[in-house]
């Protein structure tokens, strides 16, 4: 059986708590491998090791950590199928969206490699007589990611990058259900040439984090997870005085008007709401169907689902793989299983496909007619399960989304420039689409939501991401004129 223990100081270290964490093949339902838990012990030990190497680190100069980000980012282009090859086999997602999620990591290395340009400071000279005023920023020192199991390669590399490139050291707790991705990620940052202890990986569970949380020397904490976990993750890490960024959940809505392309809009749904099985922060969750559109609308995206292949990743006709656990899979079931008993109609229903084997497969399910008062609208139910609901006017489906305590992503699908104008202004969510049903910022723009998507209001990557890993400095200063002074400063009085 393989095991999977820490990194710490730039070796492997094993775990000494005797508490272990299966890693499936969900296509297969086979244990692949174990992950050691980590002690608090162990997690003193990885903080220990990054505060070792901040302050060399620190005072590396930018030329020189620029350079290590760029072999960094060289190696992981060159290695790019290996990283997609273990995320496919520990989540299970199609090697294509697996592929797709190493390079939207690699475009957050990529920004990195500017760190010189993203810390030049201000500079405002005789801000009064003989006066000058400028800034810097500087790194915090130790800081400590949390990562989620969806995006187990992407999502880190939203945070470590940057918080290296900028100075700090970091310690990243990736999530114990697909851990390997993360293990090659520091394999590659170590032949990049980056020191020993800037860089450390600790596996584990709730142990893990609170002892990360309450850590004297960790100075910020990044999150990405549900919504209660965030929340959790924010208040701890605030009462014990940290910088904490933390991203939560999501219920993303796709508003459809009628004046827009059935087809396409259909087609993005399809893609939106079922790619990577909908595990994914990003994906759309509600259809949002406004007047006219609704019966032509659920007739398209019924008709395209028999189309979608889903099997195991590595297969190259699968189109969807399956989802993380067997646990996720009956919770999935159990909201599409209950949704007619609260009177929505199940129009496809994903739970009655079976499939060989002990993979942890679910076929995409589609419910219309849903309200806001149903499980499957209140939940985040993190699967390929699109809901439809319908609305008569464009006012209505901007009511609805307000309503909804999650603000992360929206997408609205038409014809009309000034309705997509009005949509964005109008609608509260971080990340608007307009005819692109995930709109996922470039890694040069900041990811973020609003309300219980957010907790702290500070996004991942991007311009707030260095902001974040950084603490601004002003510095007025003001120097004697040679010329007039009375301490020989050795000039000539001509200077």
């Amino acid at each position: 059986m393989k095991q999977i223990n820490h990194i710490i100081g730039g070796s492997e270290v094993v775990s000494t708590s005797g508490r272990t964490s299966p890693v499936f093949n969900p296509a297969t339902g086979e244990v692949t491998a174990e992950v050691g838990l980590g002690t608090v012990e162990e997690v003193d030990q990885a903080v220990a090791a990054a505060a070792a190497a901040f302050g060399p680190w620190s005072e590396t100069s930018l030329a020189k950590r620029t350079a290590i980000m760029f072999r960094f980012r060289d190696l992981v282009d060159r290695y790019k199928e290996d990283m997609a090859g273990l995320l496919t086999a520990e989540h299970g997602k199609v090697l294509s969206d697996s592929l797709g999620e190493v390079q939207r990591g690699l475009e957050n290395i990529e920004y990195a490699t500017g760190v010189s340009e993203h810390l030049k400071g201000e500079f405002s000279q005789e801000a009064s007589t003989g006066i000058d005023v400028y800034s810097v920023r500087q790194p915090l020192g130790v800081v400590a990611g949390i990562s989620p199991f969806n995006f187990p390669a992407m999502v880190p590399m939203w945070m470590y990058p940057n918080a290296i490139a900028t100075g700090n050291t970091f310690v990243l707790k990736p999530s114990e259900k697909n851990p390997s991705v993360n293990m090659l990620a520091a394999e590659l940052l170590d032949e990049a040439g980056l020191p020993h202890g800037v860089f450390n990986v600790v596996q584990g569970d709730k142990v893990a984090v609170d002892r990360l949380l309450e850590h004297p020397d960790v100075a910020a904490i990044s999150f990405v997870g549900s919504t209660p976990i965030a929340r959790y993750i924010y208040t701890t890490g605030t009462n014990a005085g940290k910088r904490v960024q933390a991203l939560g959940g999501a219920k993303n809505h796709m508003v459809v008007l009628p004046d827009a392309d059935i087809g396409l809009a259909a087609d993005a749904a399809v893609s939106a709401g079922y790619g990577s099985a909908g595990e994914r922060c990003m994906a759309i969750s509600v259809v949002v169907a406004v007047g006219s559109s609704a019966d032509p609308l659920v007739a398209a995206i019924e008709e395209r689902i028999p189309g979608l292949a889903v099997g195991a990743g590595t297969d190259a006709d699968s189109q969807m793989g399956p989802v993380i656990t067997a646990e996720h899979r009956d919770r999935i079931a159990a909201f599409v299983e209950g949704a007619p008993s609260e009177g929505a109609t199940v129009v496809v229903d994903g739970t009655s496909q079976t499939f060989e084997g002990d993979g942890f497969f679910i076929a995409p399910s589609l419910i219309d007619n849903v309200t806001p008062e149903m499980a499957c609208y209140r939940q985040e139910i993190f699967g390929p399960v699109l809901n439809v609901v319908r609305v008569d006017t464009y006012d209505e489906a901007i009511e609805l989304i307000a309503a909804n305590p999650f603000g992360n992503g929206t997408a609205i699908f038409t014809r009309d420039g000034g309705a997509a104008r009005r949509f964005q202004i109008d609608v509260d969510a971080g990340m608007v689409g307009i005819n692109v049903p995930v709109p996922v910022p470039v890694a040069y723009y900041s990811f973020g939501g609003w309300g219980d998507s957010l907790f702290g209001g500070v996004h991942a990557y991007g311009p707030e991401g260095i902001n974040f890993y950084t603490k601004a400095k002003v510095i007025t200063s003001r120097w004697p004129d040679p010329a007039t002074s009375s301490i020989d400063l050795g000039f000539p009085q001509n200077i």
